[in-house]
């Protein structure tokens, strides 16, 4: 991933001196585990240890003529220790080191990016207890509806980030095996528990069954997971990016001291923080179809889905990270216009009470279907003509003749609409 969209923590994780790192993780574990049982004597193990060292320059340089990165790691290696290098890799192929360090670097990026949910989840609980009172008109189809308050836009999000902490956590652990089980997995020149002990060591779950490989249904998993994270992020953004617009303008990004928002309006303040996460949770969701496709491999593995893994892993880890920490940003500093949602609630001319008019109604014995047929032949005048929807309704003698005028004004109360917003945050873990 380009550096615009890389938090330092997490471009850390995927740099090339932190993937031979783990590499190194995994060998020297093996060695530790292989001493225990007397393959590896215990002085070379000291040795091999003190000795062992690894030069992402140096390995990118033996690449070049081996056209093989384990093997060019692996003669790294012998160049640091010298002859005790006779017991790294034993009975060893390429992918116990690829996938099981792997599983080491997904596990950290998780866990960077579980730390980055709690928090965007915290600005969302901020800001939903916040605007618990803040009255507004709730939309269908992009059309007024009922009222409502601002908090439960930001509750509902809430809500949504738990579930995604929590898709996450297992996805974590659906990457969090490690295979020392050889060629075809047939445990040929390493038992089984010495994989079993190996994954002790380095945190890991042992695979129960793999091939040459880890099987890419776990992967794909984590994508998806991370898709989702992504789409959710750009359903808070698509949102405030439509409260923004000049006719709405219910809510609006911050906008620092100094900012520009147009090269040749200089009136102009764009939701452009909204808007990028919208695109670059397209590139997640892109990744995650990528990953699917990985899946699939022939017999007991082929390489084919280890290109796609240098791009996907890394820059769905790396986005999500960045978009995490942008729309947290973008939360802890919205900036809510209370005034303008009145404003705009009285744009409809009352019609968001139509439902309750309709009730009130068919609860005094009129049928359901005639009782709408008559709101909604006064609803669709007060929008042609531009006039108040109660005072339409307060003249026609249809719905006279059935409610009173007390009744009627009590349609238009904005109370009963919110007597359950308690109950909803409750539910939804905020009060």
């Amino acid at each position: 991933m380009i550096p615009r969209y890389s938090r330092p923590e997490m471009a850390r994780l995927w740099s090339q001196d932190a993937k031979y790192e783990a590499w190194l993780k995994v060998e020297l574990a093996v060695c530790e585990v292989f001493a225990t049982r007397g393959v590896v004597p215990a002085d070379a193990l000291g040795r091999i240890k003190a000795k062992a060292r690894v030069d992402a320059a140096r390995i990118d340089e033996i690449e070049a003529k081996t056209r093989h990165d384990v093997i060019a790691f692996l003669t790294n290696l012998e160049e640091s220790i010298g002859a005790d290098s006779r017991y790294v890799h034993i009975g060893m192929t390429s992918s116990d080191v690829l996938d099981t360090a792997l599983a080491l670097q997904l596990r950290q990026a998780c866990e960077v990016l579980l730390g980055d949910l709690e928090r965007f989840r915290a600005a969302l609980r901020t800001l939903a207890l916040r605007h618990k009172g803040t009255l507004c008109v709730g939309r269908s189809h992009g059309v007024h509806a009922e009222p409502m308050v601002f908090g439960l836009k930001p509750a509902l999000w809430y809500a949504e980030a738990g579930r995604n902490i929590e898709r996450l956590r297992r996805a974590k652990e659906a990457v969090r095996v490690g295979k020392i089980s050889g060629a075809i997995g047939t445990f040929a020149h390493v038992d089984p528990d010495v994989e079993e002990e190996v994954c002790r060591l380095l945190g890991l779950e042992p695979d129960p069954i793999s091939t040459q490989v880890v099987q890419r249904d776990r992967h794909a998993e984590l994508c998806a997971v991370l898709a989702i994270i992504a789409a959710s992020l750009e359903k808070v953004a698509v949102e405030i990016r439509s409260l923004q617009r000049t006719e709405i303008l219910e809510a609006e990004e911050p906008f620092a001291e100094g900012q520009k928002g147009s090269s040749s309006m200089p009136h102009k303040r764009n939701p452009i923080g909204s808007e990028n996460v919208s695109g670059l949770a397209r590139l997640v969701r892109t990744n995650a179809l990528a990953a699917l496709e990985n899946v699939a491999l022939w017999h007991e593995r082929d390489i084919s889905h280890s290109s796609v893994e240098r791009v996907i892993l890394p820059d769905s880890t790396i986005l999500v990270d960045y978009m995490l920490h942008r729309m947290t940003g973008i939360i802890d500093g919205l900036q809510v216009y209370p005034e303008r949602m009145k404003e705009n609630m009285e744009r409809s001319y009352g019609l968001m009470f139509s439902q309750r008019v309709l009730l009130k109604l068919a609860d005094k014995g009129l049928p359901r279907q005639q009782a709408y047929e008559i709101v909604q032949k006064n609803a669709m005048r007060a929008w042609r003509e531009r006039t108040d929807f109660h005072a339409l309704l307060a003249a026609d003698p249809e719905v006279t003749a059935r409610v009173t005028d007390a009744d009627l004004a009590a349609c238009f109360e904005t109370a009963w609409y919110l007597r359950n917003v308690d109950a909803i945050y409750r539910r939804a873990g905020l009060l």
